[in-house]
């Protein structure tokens, strides 16, 4: 398995010759945040909970300036939110957060074995926290047996009805089983599923370091290791086999101009699905099946006109449609912040096509 990969990880900011005020709860908030409207830093000190309070001040003061309704407002609250938010930066002295009553994070120590001393923004360090306790105490997901422990950077459902779905298609699935590939492996799921219905091989691909390392590090010397087979690189890698299943839950919104470049696993360019279907028609045996999990959120949130399957099927060529299945997601919960009234109308999909 490739394990000898840089993992992405947040870089350490340096602010030398740059102005950086100290920030704790007894300093005047207004100015604090007209500070990081000037582009500068601030340096939370005292306590953690602290850097939690002007968080929360920042994204009241945002809110009165920005509308958040539709979904293109709150793509433009976000990018506003996270320009800011990024200017509020923590200090981390022997792989420790100086501030206290902080969590104690154990990426600090795995992630940046090279360095002790350095700093972080505050939401890095937040990102930090949260990707650790889901690593340490591991996920539930109600299609597999045993628990996920996602590495830190890797992508991970947190709504299952795609999951749910691509589930009840295995269990009636009566092909042959003796290979599949995954790509954009991600945590592994889908790749577990398979394994779980009998699957003998399954061969994981994806772009992003952290997901190698993290089920390298993960399945080490269990059976796992020996039935899934890890691949680092863009769509396919350098995987040539012809295999009688290709799975594939791509991202489901299209990038914006203004969109977080780094993001791949939510939002797709408009690159990616016509060099998929051009790279799984090579490796997609005669009998073979071609299954993309999918939702209409782009559509039902108009930030995309095309259906990017759909198109495929209509001008690709290259395969038939076997079957469509949806199946409704469940609505958002009434704690979410977020206006979400599309979320009644979306579905999730699950394409088969063959040659």
């Amino acid at each position: 398995m490739i394990i000898d990969l840089n993992v992405n990880k947040p870089e350490p900011i340096v602010v030398s010759g740059k102005q950086v005020e100290l920030f704790n709860r007894a300093t005047d908030i207004k100015l604090t945040i007209k500070v990081l409207e000037a582009g500068n830093h601030i340096l939370i000190t005292a306590f953690y909970s602290d850097g939690l309070l002007l968080l929360k001040k920042l994204q009241m003061h945002l809110k009165r300036k920005l509308p958040n309704k539709s979904f293109s407002e709150q793509r433009a609250y976000r990018s506003a939110y996270h320009k800011l938010s990024n200017l509020i930066l923590i200090e981390i002295v022997d792989h420790k957060l100086t501030v206290k009553k902080s969590p104690s994070i154990g990426w600090l120590e795995k992630l940046y074995p090279e360095i002790s001393d350095f700093l972080l923004s505050f939401p890095q360090v937040q990102g930090l926290n949260s990707a650790w306790q889901w690593y340490q105490n591991g996920i539930l997901i109600p299609v597999l047996r045993n628990k996920l422990h996602p590495y830190y950077g890797t992508y991970f459902p947190t709504r299952f009805d795609h999951l749910i779905l691509f589930d009840n298609w295995l269990k009636r699935y009566e092909g042959a089983k003796k290979s599949a590939i995954d790509v954009g492996i991600g945590s592994g799921v889908l790749s577990f599923q398979m394994i779980k219905h009998g699957f003998q091989k399954v061969f994981g691909t994806d772009t992003n370091p952290n997901a190698i390392v993290g089920l390298s590090e993960f399945m080490a010397n269990t059976k796992l290791s020996r039935k899934i087979e890890l691949n680092f690189g863009h769509l396919f890698g350098n995987l040539e086999k012809q295999t009688e299943l290709i799975v594939f839950n791509p991202p489901w919104l299209p990038i914006s101009h203004d969109q977080d470049r780094n993001d791949e696993a939510i939002y797709y360019n408009e690159n990616l699905f016509p060099d998929f279907f051009e790279g799984a028609k090579k490796r997609l045996l005669p009998e073979g099946k071609l299954v993309v999990i999918f939702s209409n959120l782009a559509q039902i949130t108009h930030v995309a006109k095309n259906h990017p399957i759909e198109k495929e099927l209509a001008e690709g060529g290259r395969f038939q449609l076997e079957a469509c299945l949806k199946k409704s997601v469940k609505v958002a919960s009434e704690k979410t912040k977020r206006e979400q009234h599309w979320r009644s109308s979306e579905e999730v999909e699950l394409w088969v096509l063959t040659n």
